[in-house]
């Protein structure tokens, strides 16, 4: 029988339901057989022509932690000029925990992708949404683990490929932050913060052309 019992579809279910984008860390250490599990997960991932074009990049290194913070906090700045009338109530915000959390990891596009056509003649951004893919992976079986990430795309990407010294052509996607949480948000940070709520699925689904939210009879 194909069909997952009901227990554990209301688990699958229940991981994407429960899944949020994590500011908030203890520093206490992951076990390695569930780091293994987590990573893993993400390279199962689907991905165009099974290129498989993510690259995780496990920073060890505390100096090197604080660098790629002073990297963030740096776009986080700029971010907030930006923003104009909301800079103040944008740099109220915590927008990551790279000095806290248990584990950090750069997820990243590998290098020589263009030899890769299969799916991506047309839709070179397939590799991309492949590595968005493994990094979603990485995340809900986080949530099942009973472990928080945050992803943080604050940051200027040829200024952290070269911290990271990558080869021409690699290029990081998210700064992911790993760790163990004192307790989950009971939604979505930005929300709870007022920062903005959500939409609908009605307002995201239409039928047959663009903007018909029209449910068909």
């Amino acid at each position: 029988m194909s069909r997952f019992s009901e227990e554990e579809i209301s688990a699958v279910y229940r991981a994407i339901r429960e899944r949020r984008d994590m500011r908030h860390f203890l520093p206490d250490p992951i076990d390695p057989a569930i780091l293994t599990r987590l990573l893993e997960a993400a390279h199962l991932a689907p991905s165009v022509g099974l290129m498989q074009p993510w690259r995780f990049l496990r920073i060890n290194n505390l100096v090197l932690r604080h660098k790629i913070h002073a990297l963030v906090e740096a776009e986080r700045a700029a971010t907030a000029e930006a923003l104009g009338e909301r800079e103040d109530e944008f740099l109220r915000l915590k927008v990551e925990g790279i000095l806290q959390c248990g584990e950090l990891f750069v997820a990243a596009l590998m290098d020589g992708r263009e030899r890769h056509i299969f799916g991506r003649r047309t839709l070179p951004e397939m590799d991309l949404a492949s590595v968005a893919c493994a990094i979603q992976n990485l995340w809900l079986a986080a949530r099942a683990e009973g472990l928080g990430m945050g992803w943080v795309s604050l940051f200027e990407p040829v200024a952290l490929a070269q911290l990271l010294e990558m080869p021409a052509g690699a290029r990081p996607v998210a700064i992911l932050c790993l760790g163990h949480v004192e307790a989950f948000y009971p939604a979505p940070m930005l929300a709870l913060e007022g920062w903005t709520q959500g939409g609908s699925i009605h307002e995201q689904v239409f039928h047959d052309t663009w903007g018909n939210t029209e449910t068909p009879e």
